[in-house]
C-alpha cells in the first residue's frame, strides 16, 4: 500500500511540477541566476505546507516520525553537491523525472548522473563518513533543538517566507 501511495503522490507531484512550469530548464537557469524566484517560491509553499502536514498528523498521532540524525558536515556537502549537479544539469532529480515523463530526453542525462553520483557516493561512504559526521547533534528538530513548538517554528518561517515572496513580487522575480 505505501508503494501504490508513493507512485500516487508522485504522479501528483510530478504533475503540479509540470503545470506550474518550473520544470522547463528556462526556470531552472533563471533560478540559478536569480532572475526568477518562481522555482524558490514553489518549494518554500511545498516545504511550509508538509511541515505543517506532517506535524498535524504527528501531533493526531497518526504518524510517528524517524529522525535521522542532523549533521552539519552531511548538509554542507550534500548542499554543495545538490547545487554542483543542479548548475550543471539544470535539473533537481523532480525536475529531472517530471521531464523525462514529459518527453524530454535530455533529461535522462541528468538523471544518469544522479545514479553515478550516487553510486560514487556509496562507494566513497566508508572515506567521507568522518567528513559527514561533523556537527553531528543526533535525532533532533529545529524545534526541539530550542525547545518551542513545531508550530512556532513553521509560523515563524511562513512569516519570512511571506515577506520574501512579498519582496520577490516587488522586485519582478
Amino acid at each position: 500500500m505505501n508503494l501504490i501511495l508513493g507512485f500516487i503522490f508522485g504522479v501528483l507531484f510530478g504533475s503540479i511540477l509540470t503545470l506550474s512550469r518550473v520544470i522547463r530548464f528556462e526556470k531552472q537557469i533563471s533560478a540559478l541566476l536569480l532572475k526568477d524566484m518562481t522555482i524558490v517560491k514553489f518549494m518554500f509553499s511545498a516545504v511550509i505546507v508538509g511541515a505543517i502536514g506532517i506535524n498535524l498528523l504527528n501531533s493526531f498521532g497518526l504518524i510517528e516520525l524517524h529522525l535521522k540524525p542532523m549533521m552539519f558536515g552531511a548538509i554542507v556537502i550534500g548542499g554543495i553537491l545538490f547545487g554542483l549537479g543542479w548548475s550543471l544539469t539544470g535539473y533537481c532529480p523532480g525536475t529531472a523525472a517530471a521531464s523525462l515523463a514529459e518527453g524530454r530526453i535530455h533529461a535522462i542525462f541528468a538523471i544518469l548522473g544522479m545514479l553515478v553520483g550516487s553510486a560514487i557516493f556509496a562507494h566513497s561512504y566508508p572515506i567521507l563518513k568522518p567528513l559527514l559526521n561533523f556537527g553531528n547533534l543526533g535525532e533532533i528538530t529545529i524545534y526541539q533543538y530550542f525547545g518551542i513548538s513545531p508550530f512556532v517554528v513553521i509560523s515563524i518561517f511562513a512569516l519570512g517566507a511571506l515577506f520574501l515572496f512579498i519582496w520577490f513580487e516587488k522586485k519582478k522575480l
